[in-house]
């Protein structure tokens, strides 16, 4: 079911060229405020939980959908706002982007109760789900493919110290005087100066044609991954992974994605179009972001509870223990992205960046609750370094392959199945986490002659460590401690696929042109390969 637009619409914003330095450097500050805000406001609630779940009377199982409802959110309207931008105004869209973002982050600090909460977080997702989707795409809108390098490593930087210093800065708000409710209002004012800066600096031509919006197709693909991603969030907690629960979930899940690829291959302008996976090098980027997504959530989660319930550190240390791969990575992505844009290549870059995140996530699958935090430092910086390099650089091998016209549909793709990867990864190895700690406290506790019930409820459901008995404090942050390891073992699993998906990438030197139909096909490419919009 698709739904005619006045011919008058706005659509996509079509350059005959890049714009001047200067004018591009200004909408580019314009947009990385916005992706700040946004990405932090993805974690810095992390540290802060605790304090709010004792102040608005929240449960365990609440404290988890605080962060898997704007995870949620945000992975699945990716697609839907990349594809929205190849059809209106990409600057309008992402002004709106963060005027949703804005309203959820006002809202969530108003919150009176959990329930408020997670809904105001699953707004605040909905923006972030445009401000990720759509940088790239606004990007692609002003620079050639060959200038982009820079610009993604930049971009790839920003995403990443966003997302892992989010919980230092949590942690500082919530020991000072503001309280939690800041962590939500202190990114109001930069998203504000975000949307003025982007209104008076970005200027894209843009051009008008007759479109048809594919409404039932996104909201099947929305229906579809959202049912999916709570199955991912609830499985292992309120219901067994094996149980008619699931079967129902999953089953329902597969019917509406199933569904939606039928009715996205009849559709003229499909949100996901099925036609770009076509080419080899669009389905392997898509492939190689998952274990990226999965690597670098999944560490801004889980290592700040490492730190500060299996070493005791406060949150504030526990998120200053994590500069190692921040640094990394944000020397990595910078890095990276400069040689790209000198040399044209991606392939090298996403080669090693795959191995050395490979080596990271090997290493960091021996830590413990013992593990010397010199050495943990050293393998949290390869961790860094591999993301970095990968980030922003799959994103841009996609976008090389396509033309102007699905620039946002493919960005949103590639964005979409990184997150997804993260959301489910997160989810995943958060039930990984909770099964082995359980079992590790059940085991220790029995040797140590103490009664096991009411010991593995306190650590397993509440993470008030210092509140428990001195001999179950110890054996709960232990258990944490080993059980850590355990994450970063699936996480090199994942990344191993990662590796295989770049080395079969066919390389291809970034073209110096905006759209592909202005640069001339080479012999032995995949330029032609990808089959022509009708």
């Amino acid at each position: 079911m698709t739904t005619a637009a006045p011919a008058s619409q706005p659509v996509p914003d079509q350059p005959a060229g890049s714009l001047p330095r200067k004018q591009i450097l200004k909408a580019f500050a314009g947009l990385l405020l916005a992706l700040l805000v946004g990405m932090l406001s993805s974690t810095i609630v992390s540290n802060a939980l605790p304090r709010i779940l004792a102040d608005l009377g929240g449960t365990q199982d609440e404290y988890a959908w605080v962060v898997t409802a704007m995870l949620l959110t945000s992975t699945a309207t990716t697609p839907v706002w990349g594809k929205l931008s190849d059809l209106f105004s990409k600057k309008l869209l992402y002004q709106l982007a963060i005027v949703i973002f804005t309203i959820g982050s006002v809202l969530a600090g108003l919150s009176q109760s959990m329930p408020q909460l997670v809904a105001f977080r699953a707004v605040q997702g909905i923006g972030l789900g445009g401000m990720q989707a759509l940088i790239q795409a606004v990007l692609a809108a002003m620079i050639t493919p060959r200038e982009r390098g820079r610009y993604a490593g930049y971009i790839g930087a920003t995403f990443a110290v966003a997302t892992v210093s989010g919980p230092l800065l949590g942690g500082l708000i919530v020991d000072s005087a503001l309280g939690w409710r800041w962590c939500f209002w202190v990114v109001v004012p930069i998203a504000a100066l975000a949307f003025v800066v982007l209104g008076r600096t970005l200027r894209l031509p843009v051009v008008t044609r007759h479109v048809r919006i594919d409404w039932l197709g996104a909201t099947l693909l929305v229906g579809g991954v959202t049912l999916l991603l709570v199955w991912f969030s609830m499985a292992g907690k309120q219901f067994a992974w094996l149980s008619w629960t699931t079967a129902a979930m999953v089953a329902a899940s597969v019917v509406l994605l199933v569904v939606a690829v039928f009715v996205e291959a009849k559709v003229s302008e499909p949100v996901l179009p099925l036609r770009l996976f076509g080419n080899r090098t669009f389905s392997l980027a898509v492939l190689g972001s998952l274990a990226v997504g999965t690597a670098m959530f999944g560490a801004a989660v889980f290592l700040a509870q490492y730190y500060q319930i299996s070493r005791g550190y406060s949150p504030t240390h526990a998120g200053l223990m994590t500069l190692p791969m921040v640094l990394s990575l944000f020397l990595s992505s910078t890095i990276t992205g400069r040689i790209v844009s000198h040399t044209g290549r991606t392939k090298p870059f996403l080669v090693a960046g795959a191995l050395v995140l490979l080596a990271g996530s090997a290493l960091l699958s021996s830590v413990d609750h013992t593990t010397n935090l010199g050495w943990m430092g050293v393998y949290l910086a390869l961790l860094g370094a591999g993301v970095g390099a990968l980030l922003q650089n799959l994103v841009l091998v996609a976008q090389n392959i396509v033309g102007i016209r699905d620039i946002g549909a493919a960005t949103g793709t590639v964005t979409f199945f990184r997150t997804l990867g993260g959301a489910a990864g997160v989810s995943a190895l958060g039930a990984v986490l909770a099964g082995r700690v359980a079992a590790d406290i059940r085991s220790s506790l029995a040797a140590r002659g103490i009664p096991v019930g009411d010991a593995v409820e306190g650590g397993g459901s509440t993470l008030d460590v210092a509140s428990l008995p001195e001999p179950v404090r110890e054996v709960v942050r232990a258990a944490y401690g080993d059980a850590t390891g355990i994450l970063f073992l699936v996480t090199a699993a994942i990344t191993v696929v990662t590796v295989i998906a770049v080395l079969l990438l066919k390389e291809r030197p970034l073209r110096d042109t905006l759209d592909i139909a202005a640069a001339p096909a080479r012999p032995g490419t995949e330029l032609s390969k990808l089959p022509a919009r009708r």
